[in-house]
């Protein structure tokens, strides 16, 4: 079995409900992951919008996700530091936490959520937007799952 990442919020490939966007609470959703390599020290997320018209747009940063977790409930903390020791970078928007999705209005886009089981913790301000992010993880990925969704504003 391969590391896996799912979410009983919505279906892989279907539209994300509007309670997770912003025309709805702009919540986090619901994510599961499951058979990450046994040597894994911590996890490392991030969502992205490829079809944005200014290039990938991110909404979500979240790393040192503690190893022996294996989900993340609706309704993520938007703190910076979260009481597992969870670290938040900041998105797209300039924020801390999720931002839901929020495509120009007609415009169907693809939200990709991604997870990467990493061999050692990140340092604190390490990745703290979309390069920092990729530049931290990078030499450090065990393996990596990936979840999507669409959105239509």
């Amino acid at each position: 079995m391969a590391f896996n990442l799912t979410s009983r919020s919505f279906e892989y490939g279907t539209g994300i409900p509007a309670i997770f966007t912003c025309d709805g609470d702009n919540i986090s959703p619901a994510l599961r992951w499951d058979e990450a390599p046994k040597n894994t020290v911590t996890f490392a997320l991030i969502l992205e919008d490829p079809d944005a018209p200014g290039g990938t747009y991110t909404h979500w940063i979240l790393y040192n996700i503690p190893a022996g977790e294996t989900e993340l409930e609706t309704i993520v903390p938007v703190a910076k530091k979260l009481d597992n020791g969870a670290i938040h970078g900041k998105n797209d928007f300039g924020k801390y936490g999720y931002g839901g999705p929020c495509p120009p209005k007609g415009e169907t886009h693809r939200y990709f959520f991604r997870i990467f089981a990493l061999k050692k913790k990140l340092a604190p301000e390490s990745a703290g937007n979309h390069d920092d992010f990729y530049e931290a993880i990078k030499n450090n990925v065990l393996e990596k799952a990936e979840y999507m969704g669409t959105y239509k504003h």
